[in-house]
C-alpha cells in the first residue's frame, strides 16, 4: 500500500469508528445521528476510485471493513441498558452490509467511469447504499431472520406501524431503514461537490 493514499485508508478508518459511537445516539423518532456520518465512506471510496483506481478503492474498503468488526468486538463487551451495545446480529449485519455495499459502489463506479464526472459517484453511492441499507436492517431486524440470533429480541423493531408515520403500515425496522436511506440519498448528492473539488486536487497531486 503506498503512502500516496493513507489519507484516505485513515479518512475510511475514522468515519467508521465515528459512525459506530454516532449510531448509539438517536435523532427523532427515525434516525440516529450516525446516518449522517456513515454516507461519507461512500464518498471516500468513490474518490479513491477514481483517483488511484479500483484494487485501491478495495484496499481502504477491506480497512474500513476490519475497523468495523473491532468496533462491533468492542461494542459487544460494553453492556448498555438493554444488553451488549453491539448483539451478534447487529455485528453481522453491519460487517456484510458495509463489505457488499462498498464493493458494489466500486462495480458500478466502474462500469460509469467514462461517463459524464458526476454519473458514476452518484449511481454507485445510490445503488451501494441501497443494498448496504437493506442488507443491514434485514439482518439485524427482521423477524424472518431470527435464526441468526434467537437470543435477541427484536419485537420491537417488528412492531407494525405506518410507514415514517404516515405510510402504509409496515415493521418499524423498515421505516427505520426508509428513512437512513433517504438520509443517504441525500447525502450522495451534497457529497458530489466535495467529490469534486477532492477529485481535482488529488489528481493534480498525482500527475
Amino acid at each position: 500500500m503506498t503512502r500516496t493514499y493513507l489519507p484516505g485508508v485513515f479518512a475510511m478508518a475514522a468515519i467508521v469508528v465515528a459512525s459506530n459511537i454516532l449510531v448509539q445516539y438517536l435523532l427523532g423518532q427515525w434516525l440516529t445521528w450516525g446516518a449522517f456520518t456513515y454516507p461519507v465512506t461512500f464518498l471516500i471510496t468513490d474518490v479513491m476510485n477514481r483517483v488511484w483506481g479500483a484494487p485501491a478503492a478495495r484496499r481502504v474498503v477491506v480497512v474500513g471493513f476490519v475497523v468495523g468488526v473491532v468496533c462491533s468486538l468492542i461494542g459487544s463487551q460494553i453492556t448498555g441498558a438493554f444488553g451488549p451495545l453491539v448483539t451478534t446480529r447487529v455485528a453481522i449485519a453491519s460487517g456484510t452490509a458495509f463489505l457488499v455495499g462498498q464493493l458494489m459502489d466500486i462495480t458500478v463506479f466502474n462500469r460509469l467511469r467514462r461517463m459524464e464526472w458526476w454519473r458514476a459517484p452518484l449511481a454507485s453511492s445510490l445503488v451501494g447504499s441501497l443494498l448496504d441499507t437493506t442488507i443491514f436492517f434485514s439482518i439485524a431486524f427482521s423477524a424472518a431472520l431470527a435464526f441468526v440470533d434467537p437470543s435477541v429480541d427484536v419485537a420491537w423493531a417488528n412492531e407494525h406501524l405506518p410507514l415514517l408515520g404516515l405510510g402504509p403500515v409496515v415493521p418499524l425496522w423498515v421505516s427505520l431503514g426508509a428513512a437512513d436511506w433517504l438520509v443517504k440519498m441525500t447525502m450522495a448528492l451534497i457529497s458530489l461537490v466535495p467529490y469534486r473539488v477532492v477529485v481535482k486536487k488529488l489528481i493534480v497531486r498525482v500527475a
